[in-house]
């Protein structure tokens, strides 16, 4: 894998930077944590070198200070809306969660319920909760949010709320994912902690969009491309241009809260210490970039990614013709097409060559491997080991596994556990390789370069299956696959 982000100074000035907005409140900050923590694979996707858990690994210092409160819209409870990175609910990932910071020595306090409207999906929720032990808590829909700030800032709006008990100076608000309302829970708390004669500061700890990357950066683009389901838009500060003359990124929710934040800060402090909600942001990521060009790479890939995989929940049933659509729009802005993904065209021209499903990989070394569905293996089985014999210097006439052994796997694949598809997956032609490799030293050679896939993208003509989905995500591989399912022909774009 080529890098293009130094994670060692990001980790060593982002932590600083927090230190110092700490310091400047004194005794009582909320930290509005967006993104991911400790899984951030969007940012390890489009600036290569990043650590998926490296706010996790920086916050961690601060941890005996430290408390967090998890936030989940009472909207997403009720749509029962799914991570596509992990497969499961929101609401059951808030138990995930909880349970992966406590496991890191984290305190967490209570789960807040926001956009509460008496949604009975959300009240089995919370008392799900309560049951568990969890201190919950609801804050509930304001009328005219967020442009009514009279209304917001006030007994009714606001004052309405649940206050949340908190005992540490630090409060980190973190959520599932985006549009969960943390900003308002942490604008709330500052309201009511207000009111009980502590004066609380906030922050923002958001990776994207790079508020000192320009507008049209692929890296922004590519933010743009993860929320299309959101709808966020991307915009310049026009506060912070207003306020310093300099030109910074941030997108609509936060410009449109400001105002809110603005009005508050007023009335607890007299004036607002923050000039535009560019300053309200801690996030030093783009000053950690050291080489653009592969950053620019890995977003344009990533945007792409975003499009196959709107594309595959719109043909599951699961999606939206708004979000293909948006992320369609996005492709002109970054001067791509699904052609720039290398391995979309090679997948697709051995299709059309063969008449089955085909697969493609890019290697490190820019080289592209193909490999077609046939009677023994599926494409993604019969590409990975095309690959690793490849960098292995095995030939390509080599047959790694002998159909003597393929046989017997297929007949118990169909006979015993019932499977229609007799063709290997590619977990178990790993660990047919596996078992071989013994005593094959062939086998044990292409073993070896699996590390070096860890990086490399492939696109797949057909849909596959949670498995080859999960060993390609294992194997550190970026995947696009055409909207097609394995019982419809092969058809491949124009």
């Amino acid at each position: 894998m080529k890098y293009g982000f130094d994670n060692a100074k990001y980790l060593k000035i982002q932590s600083e930077h927090i230190k110092e907005r700490i310091a400047k409140f004194g005794n009582k900050l909320y930290l509005e944590l967006g993104g991911k923590l400790f899984d951030d694979y969007h940012a390890s996707r489009v600036l290569p070198g990043f650590q998926p858990d490296s706010k996790l690994r920086m916050l961690s210092q601060l941890k005996d200070h430290a408390e967090i409160v998890i936030v989940i819209s009472a909207l997403d409870i009720e749509k029962n809306k799914v991570r596509s990175d992990l497969g499961i609910t929101y609401d059951m990932d808030v138990l995930r969660l909880r349970k992966e910071f406590m496991n890191r020595g984290f305190l967490v306090s209570s789960v807040v319920i926001t956009h509460y409207n008496g949604q009975i999906s959300a009240d089995a929720f919370r008392s799900r909760l309560e049951r568990m032990g969890i201190t919950t808590y609801y804050h509930y829909t304001i009328e005219g949010y967020p442009t009514n700030v009279g209304l917001i800032a006030s007994e009714d709006g606001f004052g309405n709320n649940d206050y949340i008990e908190t005992t540490r100076p630090l409060v980190i608000v973190t959520a599932p994912g985006p549009g969960s309302g943390k900003m308002a829970v942490c604008l709330s708390q500052l309201y009511n902690e207000h009111k009980r004669g502590v004066e609380a500061g906030y922050a923002k700890f958001e990776t994207f969009p790079v508020w000192s990357l320009p507008l049209k950066h692929p890296v922004n683009i590519a933010y743009e491309a993860a929320t299309a389901d959101l709808n966020d838009v991307n915009m310049i500060d026009p506060f912070h241009l207003e306020a310093y003359g300099k030109t910074a990124i941030n997108y609509n929710r936060d410009i449109e809260i400001y105002p809110v934040l603005n009005a508050l800060f007023e009335g607890i402090y007299g004036e607002n210490p923050y000039k535009s909600p560019t300053d309200m942001g801690v996030n030093m990521v783009g000053f950690c970039i050291n080489d653009d060009e592969v950053c620019c790479e890995a977003s344009k890939n990533e945007i792409i990614r975003r499009y196959y995989a709107a594309l595959n929940r719109l043909a599951l049933g699961d999606g939206n013709d708004s979000e293909v659509n948006k992320i369609a729009l996005l492709f002109k802005q970054a001067k791509i097409d699904t052609s720039y993904r290398r391995t979309v065209a090679a997948a697709q021209e051995r299709a059309t060559r063969s008449g089955v499903n085909c697969s493609a990989i890019e290697l490190a070394d820019g080289t592209i491997i193909t490999a077609e569905s046939g009677e023994l293996l599926g494409p993604s089985a019969a590409l990975i080991l095309n690959a690793v014999k490849h960098l292995a210097g095995i030939d390509h006439s080599v047959k790694l596994i002998p159909q003597d052994m393929i046989e017997p796997i297929q007949h118990t694949k169909t006979q015993y556990l019932r499977s229609r598809n007799p063709r290997l997956h590619t977990d178990e032609v790993l660990v047919a390789l596996s078992v071989l490799s013994t005593h094959d030293e062939n086998c044990r050679k292409a073993l070896e370069k699996l590390p070096e896939l860890n990086g490399c993208q492939v696109h797949s003509t057909v849909m596959l299956g949670e498995v080859d989905h999960k060993i390609f995500k294992k194997l550190g591989v970026g995947l696009t696959c055409d909207p097609k399912s394995k019982n419809i022909p092969v058809v491949p774009e124009a």
